[in-house]
């Protein structure tokens, strides 16, 4: 999963406002001002300016405008659209003031059917029919001067389909205090559906440790541009973070600390139950990771009886890799292994379990080879799909493990194997996709062990075909993996994702023909507006032509 890096850290670990990027509070625009910046005021935003690029976009006559009489329809009886139609309310009051009912009925006192055809009057409609043909997460999107009409097959396609209507209103509804407006939502037609069922973003909440509310604010920001899982990485070298009851020391102790020292911390099973809550709500399943044999002096320090000599060694707060094993030969491992995994599987109610797996340097292949065996059958046991780190491949995946590439180079021979042999393959190249790289050499806040990684790079790449003899059908998806060693501030978490991260997101939903930096660079720059809005610090990158 990494690399090489140095021991030392600098001043901008201590700040919470990173220079170079846009402050979070001085940019939601003023009450009583425009709704956008400049010309995009009189005009709607054009139904193609949308992260990630729909897959097909037909414009078609006069834009749809939200006004203080405008309802939500959803049908009578459906439970998940009306859910969908709050949280679009909850989105678009409190810059607008408008009060947007959730409504069963139109204008006329129609009552509309699970089954209903929009009608005229129907002002914003949300529908879970006729959209079947897109699949578990399409939509349908359709905008004339009287209407907006939303057809999805399921929730979550209904879900997607409010995250590009919300990005088709000017940057400013996403403000908490009223605005101006107009909010006008150019007419035409989109139907989307994704590449990739896997779409997903890691967040290391291990090196550094990351509170419940600070992984809600990055799930919203994911949920925006449509990524649909959330990798949290657990455990590590530097602590443990969630709570076991078998083994409660590995949190109570292992969790004690972080990169750097401090207080740490870790999350009950009711913090970890809220979590999953809540990214459920906004359609993302959450992979826990539990990394070994590798990456594991949090719980080696934890319990003595881990280690092959009997002796915990002591807590560690640096960042150096590869040192600490867990002791294959000892039978207690697998205890370890199983209790933890049980708990854990329990936990948690989406089908992937990821186990790690990388930089066990101080593990033989023999043993490691063997550990991951055993490993990968306790993770069915309990009946979840195995992912683990792309080394995997090395000790026999177990029919339908995911392995997960994070290496640099598209050359890697035992990988293009193992995918033609049936095993599936997540994307996420540290040259291409690691967050947590430097920009460029004056980035305050980062590593450089894979490059560095300007937006352009994290973007103009094609994940179908980047492993070179790999048939593009094993690519499950991607993911933007995110490593705290240098980062302890949800505004640290933010500049280093944007503009990074949507670009991620786009080469995982947008068709592959879609994809053209200059076309990408030239609407992500008209995001800049709407992370100010949202109180988004980001790289103001000068690759990208902002439009403020």
């Amino acid at each position: 999963m990494r690399r090489i890096w140095p021991t030392l850290f600098c001043a901008a670990l201590l700040i919470t406002a990173v220079p170079g990027s846009v402050s979070a509070t001085a940019a939601a625009a003023a009450p009583g001002t425009s709704g956008t910046s400049g010309t995009a005021a009189a005009e709607p935003r054009p139904l193609d300016h949308v992260v990630p690029a729909p897959a097909s976009v037909a414009p078609k006559g006069d834009p749809y405008t939200l006004t203080e009489r405008t309802a939500i329809r959803v049908p009578k009886g459906s439970d998940e659209a009306r859910e969908t139609g709050e949280q679009l309310a909850e989105l678009l009051r409190p810059a607008t003031g408008f009060e947007l009912p959730v409504t069963t009925a139109g204008r006329g006192g129609h009552t509309a059917r699970a089954d209903d055809t929009a009608r005229a009057d129907d002002d914003i409609s949300l529908q879970l029919t006729g959209a079947e043909r897109l699949g578990a997460e399409g939509y349908q999107l359709d905008v004339s001067e009287r209407s907006v009409v939303i057809r999805a097959g399921t929730q979550a396609g209904l879900f997607h389909g409010v995250q590009t209507l919300r990005q088709l209103l000017p940057a400013s509804i996403e403000a908490d205090t009223a605005q101006s407006g107009p909010w006008q939502v150019a007419g035409g037609r989109i139907t989307d559906t994704p590449r990739y069922d896997y779409r997903s973003a890691m967040l290391d909440v291990s090196r550094h440790f990351f509170t419940v509310d600070q992984v809600k604010r990055y799930v919203d920001q994911l949920a925006l541009y449509k990524i649909n899982k959330l990798h949290l990485h657990l455990s590590d070298d530097q602590g443990w973070r969630i709570a076991i009851d078998s083994w409660p020391r590995l949190a109570e102790y292992g969790g004690s600390t972080q990169v750097g020292g401090g207080e740490g911390g870790y999350y009950t099973k009711a913090d970890y139950a809220e979590i999953i809550r809540y990214a459920a709500e906004k359609h993302l399943t959450v992979v826990p990771e539990i990394d070994m044999p590798g990456h594991t002096n949090a719980a080696l320090a934890s319990y003595a009886e881990l280690n092959c000599d009997g002796v915990a060694p002591p807590l560690y707060t640096g960042t150096e890799v590869g040192f600490s094993s867990l002791c294959v030969p000892l039978e207690r491992t697998y205890d370890f292994v199983d209790d933890v995994v049980r708990e854990l599987a329990a936990m948690t109610p989406g089908p992937y379990l990821h186990i790690g797996g990388d930089e066990a340097h101080s593990t033989s292949h023999e043993d490691y080879v063997a550990f991951m065996k055993r490993a990968q059958q306790i993770v069915s046991k309990y009946g979840k799909t195995v992912i683990g780190w792309h080394q995997l491949v090395g000790a026999e995946p177990v029919e339908g493990a995911v392995a997960q590439f994070w290496g640099t180079s598209p050359d890697e021979p035992e990988v293009a194997e193992a995918a033609r042999n049936g095993t599936k393959l997540i994307l996420s190249p540290a040259n291409r996709s690691y967050l947590d790289m430097k920009y460029n050499e004056d980035t305050p806040l980062g590593l450089t062990w894979a490059g560095y990684v300007e937006a352009q790079q994290s973007y103009d790449w094609n994940p179908g075909t980047y492993i070179e003899g790999a048939p593009s059908e094993a690519v499950l998806g991607v993911e933007a993996p995110l490593w705290s060693e240098t980062l302890e501030t949800s505004d640290h978490i933010e500049f280093m994702a944007f503009p990074r991260l949507p670009g991620v997101a786009e080469l995982g939903w947008s068709p592959e023909e879609s994809h053209d930096w200059e076309a990408y660079r030239e609407r992500i720059a008209e995001h800049g507006e709407r992370w100010e809005a949202l109180g988004i610090d980001y790289w103001r990158s000068p690759q990208i032509p902002w439009t403020d």
